[in-house]
């Protein structure tokens, strides 16, 4: 069976090999903008799977969450500086929405996995710091649990791949009940 990630993330590449051995990649170029978070990885999945019939496309699309504000991807340096200001010493929620299609098989399968992380209380030097590595700059919420670089998370519950970009236990559960992968 073929697999296609609908994605371009360095991050979600790597953590789909712990799922699954082979599959490509197609990005999907879809406008965001236009899509309500709980529909945006559903969305990504079908519009690779329209030209991929037989295959399983997977979508996802991660958010982080602070005050019941969704804090995106940073614009800018100023934006990461803001971002990660407003996060220090607090607790927000990580997202993942995530997408199973199959057309051929009928199957559009969506879901989502809910971390919650508790940050440091980060000093303006340590947040210049990470800012300049160019880390924050294209992730949600403008860091990278993997930066263990720097001291930003000083504890989360729930799977760390899904603070990541992709909840690999949820997924291969998802793969295996809709028996798409045996395990």
């Amino acid at each position: 069976m073929e697999f296609i990630l609908a994605s371009a993330s360095p991050r979600r590449k790597e953590l789909l090999k712990k799922v699954i051995d082979d599959f490509k990649i197609i990005p999907s170029s879809l406008d965001e903008s236009l899509f309500p978070l709980e529909e945006l990885s559903k969305e990504k999945a079908m519009s690779i799977a329209i030209n991929n019939k037989d295959a399983v496309v997977i979508g996802a699309d991660t958010v982080v969450i602070l005050d019941n504000k969704v804090l995106g991807k940073p614009h800018n340096e100023e934006n990461a500086y803001s971002m990660l200001k407003a996060l220090s010493n607090k607790t927000h929620q990580v997202i993942t929405y995530y997408s199973i299609c199959h057309i051929n098989k009928g199957i559009c399968y969506t879901s989502k996995s809910i971390s919650n992380v508790t940050f440091y209380p980060l000093s303006d030097e340590l947040i210049a710091s990470y800012i300049k590595t160019g880390s924050p700059l294209d992730k949600a919420g403008a860091y990278g649990i993997q930066d263990k670089d720097y001291k930003l998370v000083k504890e989360f519950d729930g799977e760390e791949d899904n603070i990541i970009g992709l909840p690999t236990l949820a997924l291969e559960k998802a793969l295996i009940n809709l028996g798409l992968i045996l395990k």
